[in-house]
């Protein structure tokens, strides 16, 4: 198929089928076409695909999805076709997204497992995958204890955790626009954690916590909270949510006209979000994890513009660069090392670096020994109503080393112990 994605529901004759009529002969393809299962190397993916951070879970679908269609055009892994499947794990249903986890690994036999978006989900499925002995990569979800208290042997994770974030931005936003800071916090891990750190950050700073409020996951209203955030009269009012929380919650803080009289800010922010705000709500002090716009990186061009291609034209996000990179650990990791053995797997991938075509960052990014996060690169800026070009929307004031912003691993509560 074009876009490199292989139906999972394609049975066994038609696939025969299919290779016959279109003349397919065995020594013409870069794969060993023979009728068994084992000739294919799945990756399962499990992200939302509706709900709330259903644009964040399909994007991260759309970075796979072109990352196995390279896979596949340079010999696939270990010489097989290389099958991604995909489950809707909902965006706040953990149960749902567990159930699916199973099936991708007990029914379906993945050989890989991706997600998810969810923090709280992306914890569950590191229980899962741990239990049935898949390398897991966790593609979107935040929250500390990943790859801190909740880590395990055969989990590894893209994105930054919450400590990072809030530390690559916090001492910004306390010296430039003030020490009283107010939360507007969504009530689950994600949240949570990304609150404790900007606490923590505050703490230290000698600043003051004026107010914090919890919003449901899916919330629309958030009008009892910024009326009790206005009252408070604080320098920052820090927004911790994402998807379209975050849209909302930004929409109607500029309708009360909060943005007039304080500094909106938080930690993890996203193209999706900004593209879908009028630009009088493009506002506030943020961290990209990933940004389309880096002219003096290599590849970069490249992969926007291959993203572009299947999106109708809208440039690549961060979501988009986490499922790209999450596929290609794994097929990069299981063709150096010639096994698709999770342990051995697991090893070799402490302390791997990111190639500068999959990396699209400085700073060579890698899996950090010890508690398997990844160390990127962190972009602190602000959101514009326009720039340059339609999707720039981002203003990139400082790249940060994730070394310099991680906790250390004695810190992080993460004690693995891989089988022997």
């Amino acid at each position: 198929m074009a876009n490199g994605v292989f139906s999972r529901n394609i049975g066994r004759r038609t696939v025969i089928k299919g290779a016959v009529a279109a003349g397919v002969v065995q020594f013409a393809s870069p794969f060993i076409h023979t009728a068994r299962a084992a000739d294919i190397v799945k990756i399962g993916l499990n992200d939302p695909l509706t709900g709330t951070y259903a644009e964040l879970g399909k994007n991260e679908q759309i970075g796979c999805e072109l990352a196995v269609e390279q896979i596949n055009a340079k010999g696939g892994i270990l010489g097989r076709k290389v099958e991604l499947l995909v489950e809707d794990s909902t965006s706040a249903d953990t149960g749902t997204a567990v159930q699916k986890g199973r099936k991708l690994i007990e029914r379906d036999n993945v050989d890989f497992l991706l997600g998810n978006v969810n923090s709280a989900m992306a914890i569950a499925l590191g229980q899962v995958s741990n239990e049935l002995k898949r390398l897991h990569i966790v593609t979107g979800g935040h929250t500390d204890s990943v790859t801190g208290s909740d880590c395990h042997w055969n989990v590894f994770r893209v994105c930054n955790t919450t400590r990072m974030e809030t530390n690559s931005v916090a001492k910004t936003l306390f010296t430039k626009y003030g020490k009283r800071w107010y939360f507007i916090t969504p009530d689950y891990a994600f949240g949570h954690t990304l609150q404790q750190g900007f606490e923590a950050s505050l703490k230290a700073f000698g600043g003051t916590e004026v107010g914090a409020d919890l919003s449901p996951l899916g919330a629309t209203d958030y009008s009892s909270y910024l009326i009790k955030a206005q009252a408070a009269n604080p320098d920052v009012i820090i927004f911790l949510h994402a998807g379209q929380d975050m849209i909302n919650a930004l929409k109607q803080a500029v309708q009360f006209g909060l943005d007039k009289r304080f500094h909106i800010a938080g930690a993890q922010q996203e193209l999706e979000v900004l593209n879908a705000l009028s630009p009088n709500a493009r506002i506030g002090t943020w961290v990209f994890e990933w940004y389309w716009k880096q002219p003096n990186v290599p590849h970069v061009a490249e992969f926007v513009a291959e993203i572009k291609k299947r999106t109708g034209g809208k440039v690549p996000t961060a979501r988009h660069w986490f499922g790209y990179a999450s596929t290609w650990t794994c097929a990069l990791i299981a063709n150096q090392e010639k096994s698709l053995d999770a342990v051995k797997l697991a090893k070799a991938l402490e302390g791997f670096k990111l190639p500068p075509e999959v990396a699209l960052m400085p700073n060579e990014p890698f899996y950090r020994a010890g508690d398997h996060q990844l160390m990127p690169s962190l972009y602190v800026g602000h959101a514009v109503e326009s720039g340059s070009e339609p999707e720039d929307l981002f203003h990139v004031d400082e790249v940060v080393k994730g070394t310099d912003v991680a906790l250390p691993v004695s810190e992080t509560g993460c004690h693995m112990v891989a089988p022997s």
